[in-house]
């Protein structure tokens, strides 16, 4: 380190030494610690550094330092944030990945320690701007984009800031408001209802009803014209304006550049990991995102001056300020980087210890200058032997063997042996701790199988799969890579020499080869390693004595005679196990028992005689690695893959293909929304992906591989996630977030023109009756934009309008575009329809409205209205039953109050006659309180989605 000093910055003192998030704000050039409660806001005067702390699976820390820069924060802070990141990275050992993220423009990483999202707020320490006052609450608009990490920006609150191809939501004091873009992503609006949920948390302290109002649609008329309201009333909107924020930086073909003294000189060669020479520093510019890499032996002082060219490349190349760079230590290199390369060879210096030696040098450093070090050299924590998630025990398992263009079932005896030189089927039908019924169908491929009864295996377990409409998960698994699940079906597997296939048997007979196929009266060696029922393979190994093995046990089958060799450092799980086996190849045949130094010369002669063999236990090293789960794309015939980081159930989207790759297996996730033919390709994708992953990540390739489909993901796939049943619900992404959220039903496409006219012109009718009579008219909203006015000359004016051409709707021309005219005319007629009667819509269900009021509607409201058309769900306020008191009294003797043990959907003396969907309001109201805790206006007053989960938990639903 050639200047200690700038390591010992006061503020980094004991960071990084536990997982978690840590931050800092610049103030006067300096990292001042934030306070825990104001995590997540960003001030758009400022800049930040934000350091993310995960543990992985070996114990090791993994260091992700992140600089975020304010729109407004000053050339110098962001320097300062720069330089003191670099600092923090030599202070913690010089191996984190560091970022830079402009606002606006930040990593989905980033974005991903925050969810749903930022909102950065004006203001700032530094720049001289004052906080917001936040005492008075202030109407919002933002809009939203992005499928999984979301960017929120507040834009300003006028009819022109919206458009038909974006998400935005409406933040006023009483309602929330998301308006869905005609040509709007599903995703985005997905996505959106989670910052609406955050808003209503964080700024209405939960309690706050949502609307939805779908661009040029008819749904929900109330929710729509109240919206149009708050903007001054309804007009069309605009086509989207390009901005700055719509400009998508191209992805060019990687150029490396090596840096010295400051000064970059392309590389002008193939990228292959070989180029990078630890002395030095690289820039590798992707176009879109740059990447600095810096070799593990550099000095403070070259990093910070490769961070400084670079910037000065980013005003040379006259790139965006927003520009992202990323800053990657040797040996700490992430996926997007290394896929940039030909290929990336896995190295043969394990990561950790290079951690280790990066922080001994600098914990000798700090001790020096009297630091606290504590918690500097802590690296590793004790590594958990997890036992993973198996299939539930006492299904139906059935077994098929490959034999040319046909699959022959296996007997019950003869369950768990599989031959090297042949391709299985495995289907096992069991009941999931829920009592669904689930499938676990796979494949196996011996090690010696030939190509033809490889690519049939495939085929017959493909077509099984398609017999069953999609619903088990398909798997393709390779000897010697079985995965827990599979192996903890048999008990015991024994994987043997040869084949029994017609397949096998020829391929031996033109190669002029000997055929070893195991024979229950021959001489066979068998090898039992592993300890527990998921890992206790069994396999059998050339009849020799340099095959044993102190560390494991064995099995001598010598004609009649059966022995077990039990070696000195055996388990005692695995001399369990070599009995277990032994009695399951040879039922009922006596087994001699001898452990390692006992053998008799019969045991030694069986297997040509005594030899050396090993008595150390063979390490093999098990790369740890954390789950990752990508999206990808296909680009000229490359898959290219993108990571979604801090991943959780709700990134599993319906309309999209995922993988999961937890490096000891992958799975390719499809949603139900997934084309069928698309479906198909899930092995074409998963292959593609392997391959990938060989290259850049050091997987096997025979790593197993599995096809699921949304809705019957197994327990060993949901382990990776917070997994929750009740959200595997019909609908697309939006419908579905919707539903979770706050119990909300979307209302369905756009109506046809035949059904529209009626109520068009019974809406715009009302709303002309509305607009003419201004005593009905309620307050109006304190949030209205200066521009509406007092609003009722507009809104009679509005009215008239929206009569007129509702009522000649039959003579307009029906060939506009989707998100013409006359979804805006609809949507205007939506708007005047019960919004204008403000005092109508802001009164309870069961107020009284006006004479007036209530005639107009009696007389022009259609007769019933549309199915799919349903109260607002987040609506507070009582909803009385469908069925008239009368009618409950008739048929219970005069009684409208019942107890509570009868009014359960679960009740041995069920009611009759009353709305079942309203049970609750049969109950007493001394009784109400002691069974949901509050009085029935204290429940009533809660939004509609949270009563309807203590309806749940009572039994009252």
């Amino acid at each position: 380190m050639s200047n200690a000093k700038v390591v010992l910055e006061p503020a980094f003192q004991g960071v990084g030494h536990k997982p978690g998030t840590e931050i800092w704000r610049i103030e006067d050039f300096k990292p001042v610690p934030l306070p825990k409660s104001d995590y997540g806001k960003f001030y758009c005067g400022d800049s930040y550094i934000v350091l993310q702390t995960t543990c992985n699976k070996g114990g090791a820390y993994l260091l992700d330092i992140h600089f975020w820069i304010g729109k407004d924060s000053s050339q110098d802070e962001a320097g300062t944030a720069a330089i003191k990141t670099i600092e923090l990275d030599t202070m913690l050992g010089g191996r984190a990945v560091q970022h830079r993220e402009p606002q606006g423009y930040e990593s989905d990483k980033f974005l991903s320690y925050f969810k749903p999202c930022i909102i950065p707020m004006e203001g700032g320490f530094a720049s001289g701007f004052k906080k917001p006052e936040e005492e008075k609450f202030e109407t919002r608009l933002y809009i939203c984009k992005g499928k999984r990490a979301i960017r929120v920006k507040e834009v300003p609150f006028s009819r022109s800031s919206l458009n038909h191809d974006d998400v935005f939501i409406l933040d006023t004091e009483k309602k929330i408001y998301q308006f869905n873009g005609a040509n709007s992503n599903i995703q985005e609006r997905a996505k959106a209802l989670e910052v609406i949920q955050h808003l209503k948390e964080k700024y209405h302290d939960g309690v706050c009803n949502v609307a939805i109002v779908d661009d040029g649609k008819l749904q929900a008329e109330s929710d729509s014209g109240e919206f149009w309201v708050l903007f001054g009333g309804f007009a069309p909107i605009g086509k989207k304006a390009v901005s700055d924020d719509d400009v998508v930086l191209e992805t060019t073909a990687p150029k490396l550049y090596s840096i010295n003294n400051g000064q970059l000189k392309l590389e002008d060669i193939v990228l292959t990991k070989s180029i990078l020479e630890n002395t030095k520093c690289f820039l590798l510019d992707c176009g879109a995102e740059l990447f600095v890499w810096v070799g593990r032996v550099t000095q403070v002082e070259d990093r910070k001056t490769a961070s400084a060219a670079v910037e000065k490349f980013i005003i040379k190349e006259n790139r965006p300020k927003t520009t992202r760079i990323t800053q990657v230590i040797q040996g700490y290199e992430n996926h997007t980087f290394k896929s940039k390369f030909e290929s990336w060879p896995a190295s043969s210096t394990a990561g950790n210890s290079n951690t280790e030696e990066g922080r001994i040098k600098v914990t000798a450093l700090l001790k020096q200058k009297g630091v606290d070090v504590k918690g500097i050299s802590k690296s590793s924590a004790p590594v958990n032997d997890e036992v993973p998630p198996l299939l539930d025990g006492g299904g139906k398992l059935e077994v098929w063997c490959i034999n040319g263009s046909a699959k022959t079932a296996l007997p019950k005896e003869e369950l768990g042996k599989f031959y090297s030189g042949d391709c299985y089927i495995v289907l096992y039908t069991y009941h999931s701790g829920d009592k669904k019924e689930e499938f676990y169908l796979t494949y196996w491929i011996g090690k010696h199988s030939v190509r033809e009864d490889q690519e049939m295996v495939f085929q017959i377990a493909n077509t099984l799969w398609n017999s069953m409409k999609g619903r088990p998960v398909l798997g393709r698994i390779y000897q010697g890579k079985e995965p827990p699940q599979f192996v903890a079906l048999f008990q015991p597997m024994v994987i043997l020499k040869g084949g029994i296939s017609s397949g096998y048997k020829k391929f031996v007979e033109e190669k002029g080869q000997k055929d070893e196929t195991y024979c229950a009266d021959g001489i066979a060696l068998i090898r039992v390693s592993g300890t527990s029922v998921h890992n206790n393979k069994t396999l059998q190994v050339d009849a020799v004595s340099t095959s044993l093995s102190s560390t494991d046990c064995f099995i001598l089958q010598s004609k009649n005679v059966m022995f077990t060799w039990i070696g000195n450092s055996s388990s005692y799980e695995q001399q369990q196990w070599a009995g277990k086996v032994a009695e399951f190849l040879k039922p009922g045949v006596a087994v001699k028992h001898c452990k390692e130094g006992t053998e008799s010369s019969t045991f030694w002669s069986a297997i040509g005689g005594k030899q050396n063999y090993t008595s150390k236990n063979v390490s093999t090293d098990v790369a740890i690695r954390e789950p990752h789960l990508y999206t990808f794309s296909l680009r000229n015939g490359k898959l290219e893959v993108t990571e979604v980081f801090n991943f959780s159930q709700d990134d599993l989207l319906t309309e999209d293909t995922m993988i999961l790759d937890t490096h000891s297996e992958v799975f390719v996730w499809m949603g139900q929304g997934v084309e069928t033919k698309e479906k198909q390709k899930a092995f074409e994708i998963g292959e593609k992906y392997v391959e990938h992953a060989v290259a850049f990540e050091g997987i096997s390739p025979d790593v197993p591989l599995y096809k699921v489909i949304e809705g019957n993901e197994p327990c060993f796939f949901r382990t990776y996630f917070s997994w929750d049943s009740t959200r595997s619900i019909h609908g697309n992404s939006f419908e579905k977030k919707l539903s979770v959220l706050f119990g909300m039903r979307s209302e369905g496409g756009p109506k046809s023109s035949g059904d529209g006219g009626p109520t068009q012109r019974a809406s715009a009718l009302a709303a002309l009756s509305s607009a003419l009579n201004p005593s009905s008219q309620g307050k109006q909203s304190d949030e209205r934009p200066p521009s509406s006015g007092d609003g009722g000359h507009t809104q009679r004016a509005s009215a008239m309008a929206a009569l007129s051409s509702s009522i000649n709707t039959s003579s307009k021309s029906q060939t506009q575009s989707h998100s013409g005219q006359g979804s805006q005319r609809a949507a205007a007629v939506a708007a005047l329809s019960n919004v204008l009667t403000a005092e109508g819509s802001h009164s309870p269900h069961h107020g009284r409205g006006s004479p007036t009021a209530d005639a107009a509607k009696t007389e022009l409201a259609p007769a019933s209205p549309p199915p799919e058309i349903e109260p607002d769900a987040t609506e507070t306020g009582r909803t009385e039953p469908d069925v008239s008191q009368e009618q409950t009294a008739n048929e219970n003797g005069g009684q409208t109050i019942f107890s509570y043990e009868r009014l359960i959907s679960k009740s041995t003396d069920p009611v009759s006659g009353i709305d079942y969907k309203r049970r609750e309001t049969y109950l007493a109201d001394s009784e109400f309180q002691t069974v949901f805790g509050m009085t029935k206006e204290e429940f009533y007053e809660q939004p509609r989605w949270k009563q309807e989960l203590q309806k749940k938990k009572a039994d009252l639903f």
